[in-house]
């Protein structure tokens, strides 16, 4: 069995063997991540090894059609008591590699279970499978097209904190483009109406707005880890301003269209340029080394969160953070005192216990934001996480 280490190294190239000739055309239009010499033997390993029987879920099926709306954290899921363990069930077809991240609607998933071991592989002719072939009718052909790979995890929980949940490494927006002035002097602006900014553009044209600054402090050591900007929304640029050129001469603030509010702008809002798109592969795996911090605080300024909410996190990328991994979190134990009849009153420390999962899918310097995946109990401010 492999270290975890060799398994989080393998991470960027295991999905190659879930690649079909049918899928091919759509792969090579996708971006084409490079699989190196180490990660390439790594992965071979990995085809090898399996996992034993006893790592499967309790009703693992026997094959799994890939459906729309399927991810890879599900159908990890189905096979595995431990989703984040799923590198060591796949196996590889190297000679079949287009895109090693992707999977696609319409493959059908074969559990092999030989020599005490267990592989995911693709079903092939003679599986059993609808007669002994595999049959992908042009109704599948055109979704494989149509609507690409599956993710990693449902990107419909994640996708709007790609742009609103910022960190910023200092209070760098005090001296970001402002909103001066609002249409006929309104205290609010919503969606499609007019703001007045002033400031460096930096030829941007597409805007976020926030608000104040909130500092976010180590839970532990009380420093300061980043700011994190309060999001109001997004603004685009439409005509030039003109700055005052001598005595006298009044200032012609940019004009603004407001696309999008999460909260209505105001004046003193400030601006930050919407970054480039970026190509992410959240594809769920541990870290490779160990990783224990504590939680910073519940996005949105909530008190507790559960399933399905975003966390920050006190851990970022000098700490060897990256998107995808996995992690466990821990409910603290309560102090107490052994009250049995007959014996000392004595004073206990009950053993913290795991509850649940998160899924990091941004990283900052210092500082990352988590998916709760599960939770047993509430996660407040402080809770510990770990590798799982």
């Amino acid at each position: 069995m492999l270290s975890s280490p060799q398994i989080a190294r393998t991470a960027p190239a295991l999905l190659c063997s879930l690649l079909l000739g049918l899928g091919a055309t759509a792969a090579l239009a996708q971006p084409n991540f490079p699989i190196t010499p180490a990660q390439r033997s790594t992965a071979q390993q990995v085809a090898q090894a399996g996992v034993a029987l006893s790592d499967l879920a309790a009703n693992a099926p026997d094959s799994h059609t890939v459906q729309r709306g399927d991810t890879l954290w599900g159908i990890s899921g189905l096979f595995l008591k431990q989703p984040w363990r799923w590198p060591e069930l796949w196996g590889m077809n190297l000679e079949q590699i287009r895109n090693p991240h992707l999977i696609f609607p319409g493959q059908v998933l074969v559990l092999d279970k030989s020599g005490g071991r267990a592989r995911l592989r693709l079903a092939q002719p003679g599986d059993g499978q609808s007669g002994g072939t595999v049959k992908l009718s042009p109704r599948v052909r055109s979704e494989l097209l149509d609507n690409g790979a599956i993710a990693s995890i449902p990107l419909n929980l994640i996708g709007p904190f790609l742009t609103e949940a910022v960190v910023f490494n200092s209070d760098e927006l005090a001296s970001a483009p402002r909103i001066v002035a609002t249409q006929e002097g309104r205290v609010m602006v919503s969606r499609g109406e007019t703001a007045y900014v002033r400031g460096n553009l930096g030829g941007a044209r597409d805007f976020r707005l926030f608000r104040e600054l909130k500092p976010l402090l180590d839970p532990v050591s009380r420093e300061v880890l980043g700011y994190e900007g309060r999001y109001v929304g997004t603004a685009e640029y439409v005509r030039a301003g003109v700055e005052g050129s001598g005595e006298g001469v009044a200032v012609v603030p940019a004009t603004f269209n407001v696309t999008s509010t999460r909260l209505e702008a105001v004046v003193g809002d400030r601006l930050s340029p919407v970054p480039q798109q970026e190509l992410a592969a959240y594809v769920p795996r541990p870290p490779a080394n160990p990783v224990d911090g504590r939680i910073i605080s519940i996005y949105g300024d909530g008190l507790r969160a559960g399933q399905n909410q975003v966390v920050s996190i006190n851990r970022g990328q000098r700490d060897g953070l990256e998107r995808g991994h996995v992690l466990a979190l821990w409910r603290a134990g309560k102090p107490g005192f052994d009250t049995t009849q007959g014996v000392p009153r004595t004073a206990l420390q009950l053993p913290d216990e795991r509850h649940g999962l998160l899924f990091v899918f941004r990283v900052f310097d210092r500082v990352s934001y988590a998916l709760i995946l599960n939770v047993a109990d509430p996660v407040v401010p402080g809770d510990r996480f770990t590798q799982p």
